[in-house]
């Protein structure tokens, strides 16, 4: 049997869980797509607006502490957003995401998420962590225990006075594994459940938020291997597309983005685009601090609703993409249809200079 590192639960408490304490090193790229929940299509409740994640179940999806949280560690972790877990006796929920890239068979990696008991809930979960699946979670029978990483608190839960605590533990992959799946993974949520007041009878809820969520390899298990290159050392000439981000670049400054290619009338990003799309996640990872806005153009041909509601769809087109690709950093994106030009609309060319994306620096 393949080993697999279980999860650590980092706070101040005496409970026991099946862990294993490592001190690790800095962390490399986060492979879990907007792990902060930072970014959205729009505000609402529903997490299927923070891109790419999906529930299982009713995940709420808040943008803003609670009004009614009085305790001393109130909203997210970190930024604003994070989302909540509900469970009760004969229901719990998931969330679900697929990864930035298939994880490789026989690399270890850090696993970590920052969790917080809601102040209402009157029950404590036994346990909760992460599945990792090729294909995603779709029913019990796929809570395979060696895709798992896992607490398990034989006496009391996890609690940590309404505090926020750390999650952590180490997954050597199968390979292939494309998702995550964070939650409660026991066939009898009822059985996971512990009553905060034991003299209180009836219904029982146990409700957890959850923010920073981290997938990384890991240096510590990191094994050394000598690559041999065969034949010509070939590089693909294509990676020297036109984007060009200047170190100098300030605040409010706009960065046109060449060589991104849609059909005719349509939003889907294709192929022939991700070269120079990949260029930018890699300036975004190497600058995580760096927010940006997506800004979306089109010419003066056509209805003006539709020339605004077709570059805002491109622009969340690209907007989405980076995300995917594991780009952490807080982004926006905004349509302006034909509102801003850069050259005259009466030719071929200064139309095609006009139909295009572009990214703003909104922080540094």
């Amino acid at each position: 049997m393949r080993e697999v590192f279980r999860l650590i639960v980092l706070f101040l408490l005496g409970f026991s869980a099946t862990a294993q304490t490592i001190i690790t090193s800095k962390p490399e790229k986060n492979l879990v797509p907007n792990g902060s929940f930072e970014n959205y299509r729009k505000k609402a409740n529903n997490l299927k607006q923070a891109v790419p994640w999906r529930p299982i179940g009713t995940i709420d999806y808040y943008h803003n502490p609670l009004s009614n949280d009085t305790t001393a560690q109130k909203g997210a972790y970190q930024g604003d957003c994070y989302i909540g877990f509900r469970f009760q006796k004969r229901y719990k929920e998931f969330a679900q995401v697929k990864l930035a890239e298939a994880l490789h068979r026989g690399t270890v990696y850090e696993f970590s998420m920052q969790v917080k008991l809601a102040f209402w809930s009157n029950a404590i979960l036994k346990s909760f962590g992460v599945l990792f699946t090729k294909g995603g979670y779709t029913k019990q029978g796929d809570a395979v225990k060696g895709n798992m990483i896992d607490t398990v608190c034989k006496k009391g839960g996890l609690f940590n006075k309404y505090r926020w605590f750390t999650i952590k533990g180490y997954y050597k992959a199968d390979g292939g594994e494309k998702y995550i799946t964070i939650g409660n993974f026991s066939p009898k949520i009822k059985k996971e459940m512990v009553r905060m007041n034991l003299l209180k009878v009836g219904f029982k809820e146990s409700y957890y938020f959850v923010d920073d969520i981290k997938l990384v390899r890991s240096k510590e298990f990191e094994e050394k291997v000598d690559i041999e290159i065969v034949g010509p050392n070939y590089r693909d000439p294509n990676q020297d597309s036109a984007l060009v981000v200047n170190k100098d670049i300030k605040v409010g400054d706009k960065v046109g983005l060449s060589n991104i290619f849609f059909d005719n009338g349509r939003y889907y990003l294709l192929p022939e685009s991700y070269i120079e799309l990949n260029k930018l996640v890699q300036y975004l990872l190497k600058n995580p601090t760096v927010e940006i806005q997506i800004n979306g153009h089109s010419d003066s041909g056509g209805l003006k609703y539709k020339n605004q509601k077709m570059s805002e769809l491109r622009a969340r087109e690209v907007f989405e993409y980076l995300i995917k690709k594991g780009v952490q950093n807080k982004m926006y994106f905004k349509g302006f249809g034909s509102a801003q030009p850069v050259a005259t609309n009466d030719t071929d060319e200064g139309r095609a200079k006009n139909r295009r994306v572009e990214f703003q620096i909104i922080k540094k």
